[in-house]
């Protein structure tokens, strides 16, 4: 169920009169409101059905079926990697949930290794998925958690700006190599999600930026447009992607173009907004 927008407005609005706004900003804190509330419902539904789809796939660990788990990993993790802008403000939740082995002092054995790379790390290395059964219990109450603190938060009109531009950085710097999803190598299905959780940003401020800036509303939505194509040609009969180890140097370099050039052009979105 879509949230009335009216309830958002309140704490929204006074996110955004305590932005930083130049004298000479190109929008008024006011015209803010309704594109972040919009997110704010954008990141409420993705965050419903995290909850749905981690409950299923949790069970699917704790019954040992690997099979059916390893089908669930990819789909499961895409409502969390479309949000990455607002999850990461809950560091610690962020860590539970979407760590990896390297952010650990003992790596893969540090029993702080939890989340859904710990899980993966049961399905794809140790083939056996019930090793990971009190990680997956953890992760859904780490899930739940986050719903409720998102649920109560006040969206920082310049953290949802800014987050379209730090979600390509990362993809960009740290996911490009394949590292995140090091053992599944589904690293494609996060790329999908985070290029549209980036793109759902840039959407809603549309009206606003084209009100300055129509050129760059143009060029932004055709780089977006590439991007997705570049991703299309790995997807799969059944509607998922092929393992990211299949493609070859070049095709990350390509890709990584490609994302750079994203990120570059969403790091201006803040100055034009007035939001520095």
């Amino acid at each position: 169920m879509r949230l009335p927008t009216h309830r958002l407005m309140l704490p929204l609005l006074a996110a955004a009169s305590l932005c930083t706004f130049g004298a000479q900003a190109a929008v008024s804190p006011l015209e803010l409101v309704g594109p972040v509330a919009e997110y704010k419902i954008y990141v409420a539904g993705n965050v419903r059905q995290l909850v749905v789809d981690t409950r299923v796939f949790v069970a699917a660990v704790k019954a040992g079926d690997i099979e059916k788990a390893k089908a669930l990993y990819a789909p499961t993790r895409t409502s969390y990697e479309k949000i990455e802008p607002v999850a990461e403000l809950f560091s610690d939740m962020d860590s539970a949930i979407d760590s990896r082995a390297d952010d650990h002092e003992k790596a893969e054995k540090d029993p702080a290794f939890a989340g859904f790379h710990r899980i993966e790390y049961a399905l794809w290395t140790q083939h056996n998925a019930k090793l990971a059964g009190a990680a997956a219990d953890k992760l859904l109450a780490d899930v739940l958690e986050l719903q409720k603190r998102l649920r109560a938060l006040t969206f920082p009109p310049e953290k949802v700006v800014g987050g379209a531009a730090v979600l390509m950085e990362e993809v960009a710097a740290t996911k490009i190599s394949g590292e995140e999803n090091r053992y599944s190598h589904t690293d494609l299905w996060d790329f999908q999600a985070n290029f549209e959780g980036a793109y759902k940003i840039v959407e809603l401020l549309h009206p606003l930026v084209a009100r300055e800036n129509k050129a760059f509303i143009d060029k932004t939505d055709a780089n977006f447009a590439t991007v997705f194509d570049t991703l299309k040609k790995y997807r799969t009969a059944d509607g998922g992607f092929e393992s990211y180890s299949k493609l070859s140097e070049r095709d990350r370099k390509l890709l990584a173009g490609r994302v750079n050039t994203l990120a570059e052009d969403l790091s201006r979105l803040r100055g034009m907004l007035g939001l520095n």
